[in-house]
């Protein structure tokens, strides 16, 4: 089960830290992601990160330089730090789990990649 939470009201230019625990699973063997969906759009895809051994993450452009993911394995958490927040950020943030069966997996931006899905958080900004 993941259960993300930290979502809220914002003002344009806030930051904000969502989180996303896992439990009934070992968490340390995902690569975690989060996504977005805004209201009529598509869910698309924020960050990911590997797993703590590799320390990969990857950004979708609109959120690099201004985004920070990360995850502790002892807490069974992942995060998802937002800083400089605009209002195309608004949208129902989802946390994400794929499971690792490979040394050689990837950490991947594609929705049918992953397994399994929380039941997302709303994060809205104001202009």
């Amino acid at each position: 089960q993941l259960q993300a939470s930290g979502g809220g009201l914002v003002q344009a230019g806030d930051s904000l830290r969502l989180s996303c625990a896992m439990s009934g699973r070992i968490f340390s063997s995902y690569v975690m992601g989060w996504f977005r969906q805004a209201p009529g759009q598509e869910r698309e895809f924020v960050a990911a990160i590997g797993l703590s051994s590799s320390g990969s993450v990857l950004y979708t452009d609109s959120v690099k330089g201004r985004s920070t993911i990360s995850r502790d394995d002892r807490k069974s958490t992942v995060y998802l730090e937002m800083s400089s927040l605009r209002p195309e950020d608004t949208a129902v943030y989802y946390c994400a789990a794929d499971p690792v069966r490979s040394v050689y997996y990837t950490v991947s931006d594609k929705v049918a990649d992953y397994h399994y899905w929380g039941q997302g958080t709303l994060v809205t900004v104001s202009s």
